[in-house]
């Protein structure tokens, strides 16, 4: 599940196997999700990437079962074949689904529980 043993990121960070749309303006771009955390999303880059970097995003996680979760983000980087976006803002709707979704990934759901409430103060 989690194998981030040299990890420095803050947050814990899962890697589920889902579709993601990434949406700017009228543009939106069909990927895959590569890793996700309380505060980032990194997917795979398009072949064809056309978008505002300084511009927000809305990502669009296709859950299974007709489920979406929906996170908005802006771009940090991007390198190596991945796109990796910083989470601004996760609404009340979206959290338990992001919660669940993290839950099933990571070793230690008390940890990330923690984490959770952390960024609620």
């Amino acid at each position: 599940m989690s194998d981030f043993t040299n990890e420095r990121r803050e947050f814990l960070r899962g890697r589920p196997d889902l579709a993601v749309d990434v949406h700017q303006g009228g543009s939106v771009w069909h990927q895959r999700l590569v890793d996700i955390s309380l505060a980032g999303v990194a997917t795979d880059q398009p072949d064809v990437w056309d978008a505002q970097y300084n511009q927000p995003f809305t990502l669009i996680i296709h859950l299974g079962d007709n489920r979406e979760l929906e996170l908005h983000a802006y771009l940090q980087h991007v390198e190596n074949g991945r796109l990796g976006f910083s989470v601004q803002h996760v609404d009340q709707e979206n959290i338990e689904p992001l919660r669940d979704l993290l839950a099933a990934q990571v070793d230690d759901p008390a940890a990330l529980d923690a984490e959770i409430q952390r960024l609620g103060k």
